[in-house]
């Protein structure tokens, strides 16, 4: 190989060699912006019947100061929600070990410190703050000690107001149908434009309707404002204790045995023809708060009494139809109990119960409930059915009977409560959906509760990642660009000796 051949070689790599050293050096050394570390947030919906828990997380960066979440786990506490425990001390705080102990192995260690926990009570303990504040302070007061204990950023335990609950099931809905932002295709989180959807909530003791509205609010007990990712929301809420499934049953016996005495046999005409139950008129009838206006004087709370069904619609739905009031409104409109709401408008997603109890009706009479006419029609057919029919069509077993025996009751409950009392029409009753899941998440309050309390805490700023600190990398640079410098020089006295 001759001498110049030699050199030319020696050059290119050491031209290679420089490109190379610059990729490596350069590049590294230029700030790359990565994501921060999830965020997480634990929220147990002490509900009246039973505790669930979930685990949300966001990305650390906010948008608009509102946290992109998403459900990451879900618990279910056994047993029965925290007010059932009132005069039993210790026995809430045990109930939520179990899904406590999941949230340790589900956050990372080293984000748990930063990790709001918040427990919210809804109808439940609301009603068990009518009958006994004490106890119910004592339940809350042990339920926030337990809590406390973990390694989590504990924030509050309380009794959410119906209006809370109300408007947080409406955060829920609007955030999983993207109503408020959406991730697009390249990657960049986006405000729709879309218009909001109402949100149906029926619990075990309280039922909720929220939609924003522009029409004026005459009361302002009903008026909410949230702001969410830049965009100020008003809102109508309204939550009606006692006219949630497990209590409106409970008001539906009482009320039967007011008009017909205590006898007994009491006829339910909501009951499959010739079913018949033993029922116990204190623990299962008139120990509620929502039922001491149906107490006969002097009753005898440790009577039993049997309750025969007659499977009769129109005595079933004039009974439920007199539980509620139609009359005594002092606004320019109402719902029901004088209570105000202004016409409902846009589309509505009803969850929970109302979902629970559209999908027996469907499974059972194929009927889907898209009309008021439609709810009818159902009604009529499953008042009809025996519990042995019931069961069968719905492919269930005799260990369901305790939802079957009140579907005649909650069928017209429902057709009751969203016609009449809520006036969703032939017009506007199409534009009602019932789900219980929406994007991979459960439909309720929970989610939209984590959403306030992400818009509380504090954003991350996003991190930089570097190999090295300034200082180094500018002595490796400033040596590269030597070497780069030599390298062509190098060269040049290659070409001039070339031609020389």
């Amino acid at each position: 190989m001759s001498l110049y051949r030699a050199q030319i070689i020696g050059a290119a790599v050491l031209v290679i060699l420089a490109i190379i050293g610059i990729f490596l050096v350069v590049l590294p050394a230029k700030e790359v912006t990565m994501p921060a570390d999830n965020m997480y947030g634990i929220v147990l919906d002490a509900g009246s019947s039973h505790t669930s828990m979930f685990i949300y997380k966001w990305p650390a960066d906010k948008q608009n100061g509102t946290g992109v979440v998403t459900q990451h786990s879900e618990c279910d506490a056994k047993g029965g929600g925290i007010s059932s425990y009132a005069g039993k001390p210790g026995d809430a705080a045990k109930s939520l070990e179990e899904c406590m102990n999941h949230a340790l192995k589900e956050i990372p260690k080293s984000r748990q410190h930063q990790t709001p926990l918040c427990l919210g009570a809804t109808a439940g303990m609301r009603l068990l703050k009518e009958i006994n504040q004490t106890e119910s302070d004592k339940v809350l007061k042990e339920v926030r000690d337990k809590l406390s204990s973990y390694p989590f950023q504990f924030k509050e335990a309380k009794i959410l107001s119906g209006q809370e609950e109300g408007a947080y099931g409406w955060v829920t809905v609007n955030y999983l149908l993207e109503k408020f932002i959406k991730y697009d295709f390249v990657g960049h989180w986006l405000n729709p434009g879309r218009n909001t959807i109402g949100a149906l909530d029926l619990g075990g003791a309280s039922t909720q309707i929220t939609f924003e509205t522009s029409q004026n609010l005459e009361n302002p007990d009903n008026q909410m404002n949230l702001t969410l990712y830049g965009q100020a929301y008003t809102l109508y809420t309204h939550s009606f204790l006692c006219y949630g499934q497990d209590q409106f049953l409970k008001r539906l016996l009482a009320h039967l045995i007011q008009t017909q005495g205590v006898l007994n046999q009491v006829i339910n005409p909501c009951y499959p023809p010739k079913f018949n139950i033993s029922i116990n008129l204190g623990k299962d009838v008139f120990d509620s708060f929502c039922t001491k206006e149906y107490k006969p004087a002097n009753l005898d709370a440790q009577r039993n009494v049997t309750v025969v069904g007659s499977g009769n619609y129109h005595q079933c739905v004039n009974n439920i139809t007199e539980i509620f009031t139609f009359s005594n409104c002092n606004y320019s409109m109402c719902s029901f109990d004088g209570v105000f709401q202004p016409r409902v408008t846009g589309s509505f997603m009803a969850f929970s119960a109302f979902y629970h109890t559209q999908k027996y009706i469907k499974d059972i009479t194929n009927i889907a409930l898209t009309s008021p006419s439609h709810a009818v029609e159902a009604a009529k057919l499953i008042c009809n059915m025996t519990i042995t029919e019931l069961l069968h069509k719905a492919n269930l077993t005799e260990k369901n009977m305790k939802y079957m025996k009140n579907l005649c009751s909650m069928s017209n409950f429902v057709q009751v409560l969203l016609t009449k009392g809520y006036h969703f029409d032939n017009t506007s009753f199409p534009h009602v959906s019932f789900e219980q899941n929406a994007a991979g998440a459960s439909v309720g309050w929970a989610l939209g509760y984590m959403l306030k309390v992400s818009n509380e805490m504090p954003a991350e700023s996003l991190s930089v990642m570097k190999a090295l600190p300034s200082g180094p990398w500018k002595g490796i640079i400033v040596i590269f660009i030597a070497f780069v410098l030599f390298v062509l020089g190098y060269c040049l006295i290659i070409y001039r000796n070339r031609n020389d």
